[in-house]
């Protein structure tokens, strides 16, 4: 079994815009500071995570009329945690692993997000040196979130996000 967390492994959050002022805004980079992950490949494969809602950093924002100042990032993680994940627990169980060739394995489970639970895949690979990378698109209003929106909705924050893991290789 191996475990991971933000000690030996990176679990981030893109974000993009869109709406009419869009060129206002910014595509973010999030990081999910405080989480924690388990992947039993022994028996039946197993793949458990849990993170702190309230962990997301802003690592990067790109575009947008103007950079992002230490002010801007702290309302938008402000905004993360009490206007759109409102605090609640993320979650994620793998009811199937499922291995194909080159490393990659299919992963299907249940997300829970924003208080519901809904189903999700993950593609994960492992390299020939033990890392993990994986990402999986999450639909915000699949878990009945109405994206981030702002100047009376023509920027907002679109639908689909990236979420990704990136393990560092297991010690020898």
């Amino acid at each position: 079994m191996r475990t991971f967390g933000p000690e030996n492994a990176t679990l981030t959050v893109r974000t993009k815009r869109t709406g009419a002022a869009s060129k206002a805004g910014h595509d973010l980079l999030l990081e999910v500071t405080s989480w924690s992950a388990t992947f039993d490949q022994d028996g039946d494969p197993a793949l458990t995570l849990t993170a702190d809602s309230s962990s997301l950093r802003v690592l990067e924002g790109t575009g947008g009329m103007q950079a992002l100042g230490a002010d801007d990032k702290a309302n938008i993680e402000q905004t993360i945690d009490s206007e759109v994940l409102t605090g609640m627990a993320i979650e994620f169980r793998a009811s199937t692993v499922e291995f194909g060739g080159g490393g990659v394995a299919t992963v299907s489970g249940e997300l829970k997000l924003a208080g519901n639970h809904h189903p999700i895949t993950v593609a994960l690979t492992a390299a020939e040196d033990g890392r993990l990378t994986g990402t999986a698109t999450v639909k915000q209003s699949d878990w009945g979130m109405k994206p981030y929106s702002a100047l009376f909705g023509a920027l907002k924050v679109a639908d689909e996000v990236e979420v990704a893991i990136d393990t560092a290789p297991p010690d020898p």
